[in-house]
């Protein structure tokens, strides 16, 4: 038999894949490791969401779109505006919208608000918040009202002004509170929990110490899943983080295309005959 018609045979009896929802996102927990990847348009959507089991809105968008210098510019409207095109896009991945700086910190109410204005003006699953033991409060309001939660702990780019920066947590000395912040946001009732920037130990010991799902990024390969910035992971940009790998270099294609484009219309070789409109005879 040929391996094409081995190929043909096995995608048609696979079973198609079915939307992820929160309860088979936690049911992974120490299984098939849970694929995740940020989105922030309708066709980059579509492309991740051949793969992914989830789709993060992240606050990134602030950096990776609109050019600011960090995540703490991004708005409410930002985040809605995004996570409706991403909608647009994705069929079966979990898609999680990140809330943004201010938007949920001051209190369980206001974080209710906030939240369940982005599922209905998005009509994502599930909101994803920075924060450990300090927002377990917020969690438990969320979840009990019917809002699934992902938790996100260890390096928290919204907290970077209290913490000098984008700073990775490997000072074994705050360990134990880390592993504290993932059991508190677990028992408040988040489904998951993202681990940034955090010492590869200090990861694996997390994951084994939680009963839901841990997403890494900068972390360990030993997490449930893990997560990138998509634009971060394709090479769109020239300089990134330790912790990515780029699986393309997007940038130097872009930077060649735009060259030979601008080429061909200084030298009017663009547009050729076969790019142009002919008349008709009336």
């Amino acid at each position: 038999m040929s391996t094409t018609s081995t190929i043909s045979k096995e995608s048609q009896s696979a079973a198609p894949r079915k939307k992820m929802t929160v309860p088979n996102f936690t049911a992974r927990k120490g299984g098939e490791p849970l694929v995740c990847l940020t989105a922030y348009t309708a066709h980059v959507a579509h492309l991740v969401d051949a793969q992914a089991d989830m789709i993060l809105v992240g606050d990134s968008l602030g950096m990776v779109i609109h050019g600011m210098p960090n995540t703490l510019g991004v708005t409410m409207e930002h985040m809605i505006m995004h996570g409706q095109a991403v909608m647009r896009g994705a069929e079966k991945s979990l898609v999680v919208v990140d809330m943004p700086f201010g938007s949920f910190e001051e209190s369980p109410e206001v974080a209710f608000r906030n939240a369940s204005r982005i599922i209905k003006e998005t009509g994502c699953t599930a909101i994803k918040l920075e924060g450990g033991r300090e927002m377990a409060p917020t969690i438990r309001h969320l979840a009990a009202r019917g809002i699934p939660v992902m938790a996100h702990i260890g390096l928290m780019p919204q907290q970077m002004n209290t913490a000098g920066g984008f700073k990775a947590v490997r000072d074994e000395d705050v360990w134990e509170d880390v592993i504290a912040d993932a059991k508190a946001v677990e028992a408040a009732g988040a489904f998951s929990v993202v681990v940034e920037g955090v010492a590869e130990k200090l990861a694996d010991k997390i994951t084994r110490n939680v009963g839901i799902p841990t997403i890494g990024i900068g972390a360990s390969a030993q997490c449930d899943g893990q997560i990138l910035v998509f634009e971060d992971m394709i090479g769109l940009f020239p300089r990134v983080p330790t912790f990515v790998k780029r699986y393309g270099n997007m940038e130097e294609m872009m930077i060649d295309a735009i060259s030979r484009y601008a080429g061909e219309v200084r030298d009017r070789s663009f547009p050729a005959d076969e790019h142009t409109y002919k008349a008709k005879k009336s």
